[in-house]
């Protein structure tokens, strides 16, 4: 029976010996911590007990190591966890003094007591915090407890753990901590009530200086040493942890890791908020709120500042809205993913003579930031000046379906909703983005043609990624080369075409001489306002860096002149200012080809192309066709009127190549370009239609059998239906009628308001010279 008890006392004893002792020892909640790509502090969140608990440290420094064991455990690396020399010295103490004055506790069984939070002080639970100490000392090893106890054990306040202690007291890393700081911290967790600074000063600098003294007798340090230790003052009030990546941290908040290795280049992210706080000052005067800044390695793709928005203790105004997330009208900030689109589609090519005037597309009508048109533009042109026109006319003939995909492709998350939805405003700020996905999509653009040479012209999908915003081990996937012979969305060419046309912007007017600036800096840059001056944007690529910037007010108010090029382009180039290199793109020589192209309208060399350039183009660009634009015609020797040859009896004609431009296009042209010379009109012995490239007159709009609907005005007054015309020559006038009723006449600018009834019409223009155009039109109600 006896030994029957034995066996059963025992195998409860071995089972408490093996499960007493939880694993892992800590069950709290730690802080936030987000550390910047050389591992120091940038910012930190309170845990959710509302203390300040970093995470578990890896290791000790030696300052507070030989400090805390000269303070509460000098035998601590011979002892099995329980120090029975300092236990009967404490008991002796303790009955001399008729009261508790020692508890002879090694740092072990302190660790287990801190633990075990805060069990009563009784003789049974002094047992058994010796009996868990020694079972301490089986699983762990001595480094490890005493990196559990600097993690854990409390310095006054709720400061918790050495590494929080040395932030809010010294401000700064424990790994500099000096030997005065060391002994203070090290004498905290036995009397953390003392750090209050404003009681009990004496008695912390009395400890202190007596463990400097102490460490001085054993040799630790020597005794000039220890008195300039003694000199140093007491710390303060608590210090502000550091927060200079808060809208960062709170991005990160889902990441499953108390203590988040960053890519932030802490140099960067101050330069760069230094700006923002800056250009607000000015901007607030305007009642533009906030702003946010992103700056990315283009090769690597990693975030190197992440400014979530202006910096306001007060929170005015949406400041702890994290701008770089929200998603916002585009603008025109989408356009240079198009024209990449197109230019890879073979297109457009740089050059090429895009329409840019009034535009009828089943009722949307497209204009341009300034309200003029230029007639015809290059497509290059058309993207430095950001026309909108010639945009919404490109994504129509591209498919607005299939620049949806590429957009998501690219790694637009923002983009919910269908084709149907967006329709052609798509392309001038219809669609929601985030700074976040716009700054991966330039930078991707950046980096796949920086890999041109490198993939020998392949390319490699892993190219094409969203920002990079935690070093490798902190879940994110690293990247594998895996090239292919196809283009990712973009080939080479394109990107070197596009990049090389956003180069060219003319800059802000704040940036004085700027073209001295380009010559230093060149960067690949791209401007964007939203509809209602609601939202500003700015993105620039380099081969090296890629910065983004929004500005604007997070709860959507508009503010006159909060446009790209005025508000957001000028910070944009102040962060780069505080950037190195200046490097560009090599050509891709091989993703390119030369070819013959027409001076004047930009399409490939056709027989009647008087004056031609050699310039480089995307291999499919080779079916954007030759220039329609150049034609021959025969006039007579004065150039007076042109002929048909079969109209041209007795007459003495001359064959000549004419750049001709369809009529609604030349007017707008000529006022551009004084040079352009109409076209002559034909001999009275000669006619032609509307539709033949000679064509003095057009109707823009109505177009053929369209149908009209008429709406009231606000004040219920019945709406006016705006038809209108071109003609080549600047002074001619334009004869209207409508169904045979005369209306009035134009004069260079062919507009007419109508109020037609209910019902089939018919509109009739006449020019000077007899020529005529009709057309059926019908409207349909009001």
């Amino acid at each position: 029976m006896r030994k029957s008890m034995l066996c059963s006392i025992a195998v409860v004893l071995a089972w408490w010996w093996f499960f007493a002792l939880p694993d892992p020892l800590f069950q709290d909640s730690y802080s936030t911590v987000l550390l910047d790509k050389d591992g120091e502090l940038l910012s930190a969140r309170i845990a959710d007990d509302q203390q300040w608990r970093f995470p578990e440290i890896d290791s000790v420094p030696e300052y507070f190591a030989e400090a805390v064991i000269a303070f509460e455990d000098k035998r601590f690396w011979s002892h099995p966890g329980v120090d029975i020399l300092a236990m009967g010295r404490a008991m002796k103490s303790n009955i001399k003094a008729r009261s508790i004055v020692s508890g002879g506790s090694t740092l072990t069984m302190q660790l287990i007591r801190i633990s075990r939070k805060g069990k009563d002080r009784t003789v049974w639970q002094k047992m058994t915090e010796i009996m868990l100490a020694v079972r301490t000392e089986v699983r762990y090893s001595k480094k490890d407890i005493l990196r559990l106890y600097a993690s854990h054990a409390p310095f006054g306040g709720n400061v918790v753990g050495l590494e929080a202690a040395s932030w809010r007291y010294y401000g700064k890393s424990p790994e500099v901590l000096s030997w005065s700081e060391a002994a203070c911290l090290a004498v905290l967790p036995n009397s953390p009530a003392l750090i209050h600074p404003g009681r009990g000063r004496d008695l912390l600098k009395l400890k202190r200086d007596g463990l400097l003294l102490k460490m001085a007798e054993r040799g630790i340090l020597d005794s000039t040493e220890a008195e300039l230790a003694m000199l140093e003052p007491l710390p303060d009030a608590p210090h502000p942890l550091p927060d200079g990546a808060a809208h960062f941290l709170t991005y990160l908040k889902t990441v499953d890791a108390p203590r988040i290795q960053s890519t932030i280049d802490r140099q960067i992210q101050q330069l760069a908020a230094i700006s923002l706080q800056s250009h607000h000052t000015i901007l607030a005067q305007n009642g533009i709120q906030n702003g946010a800044v992103l700056v990315m390695d283009t090769k690597s793709g990693e975030v190197l500042a992440y400014i979530g928005n202006v910096d306001n203790p007060l929170m005015l105004h949406e400041n702890a809205v994290d701008m770089i997330q929200a998603e916002r009208s585009s603008g025109s900030i989408l356009k240079p993913l198009l024209y990449a689109a197109a230019f890879a589609d073979g297109q457009l090519l740089p050059h090429m003579l895009v329409e840019d005037i009034p535009t009828n597309l089943r009722g949307y009508q497209p204009e341009n930031f300034s309200r003029s048109y230029t007639g015809m533009v290059p497509a290059d042109d058309a993207l430095t000046r950001s026309l909108n026109v010639p945009a919404v006319l490109i994504l129509r003939d591209y498919g607005i379906e299939r620049f949806r995909q590429d957009l998501i492709q690219a790694g637009l998350t923002t983009i919910h909703y269908s084709a149907e939805h967006y329709g052609l405003p798509l392309i001038l700020g219809g669609a929601e983005v985030s700074l976040w996905d716009l700054c991966g999509v330039y930078a991707s653009m950046g980096r796949m043609l920086s890999h041109a040479y490198l993939l020998n012209h392949q390319y490699n999908p892993d190219d094409l990624h969203k920002p990079i915003c935690m070093l490798p081990g902190s879940q994110e996937t690293e990247q594998h080369q895996k090239t292919t012979k196809t283009p990712i969305l973009w080939d080479y060419g394109s990107l070197w075409l596009t990049l090389e046309a956003m180069r060219n912007l003319a800059r802000p007017d704040e940036e004085g001489h700027w073209e001295s600036f380009q010559s230093t800096k060149q960067i690949a840059w791209k401007t964007g306002t939203s509809f209602g001056f609601r939202d500003a944007w700015a993105i620039g690529v380099t081969p090296d860096f890629t910065v983004g910037v929004w500005i604007g007010n997070a709860d959507g108010e508009g503010r006159p002149g909060l446009m790209g090029i005025r508000a957001a382009a000028p910070l944009m180039f102040d962060v780069f200012r505080n950037l190195p290199g200046n490097a560009w793109w090599t050509p891709p020589f091989d993703a390119l080809v030369e070819v013959a192209t027409c001076r004047l309208s930009g399409y490939l060399a056709g027989p009647d192309c008087v004056e031609v350039d050699s310039i480089l183009i995307t291999p499919q660009g080779i079916m954007a066709g030759r220039c329609p634009f150049h034609t021959r015609i025969y006039t007579d020797i004065s150039g007076t009127f042109q002929y048909r040859k079969e109209c041209a009896e007795g007459e003495r004609i001359t064959p000549q190549s004419w750049f001709i431009l369809p009529p609604a296009a030349a007017g707008y042209y000529n006022r551009n370009n004084p040079s352009y010379k109409s076209v002559p009109p034909f001999h009275p012995t000669c006619s032609t239609m509307e539709s033949s490239p000679m064509a003095q007159l057009q109707l823009i709009y109505p177009a053929t059998d369209t149908r009209i609907f008429v709406p009231r005005e606000l004040n219920g007054e019945k709406g006016h239906t705006v038809f209108r015309a071109a003609h080549r020559s600047a002074t001619s006038p334009v004869y209207w009628y409508l169904d045979e009723r005369y209306l009035g006449t134009t004069q260079e600018f062919h507009t007419m308001e109508l109020q037609p009834d209910v019902g089939v019409h018919r509109v009739i223009i006449v020019d000077h010279r007899g020529e005529r155009i009709e057309r059926m039109f019908e409207v349909v109600g009001e």
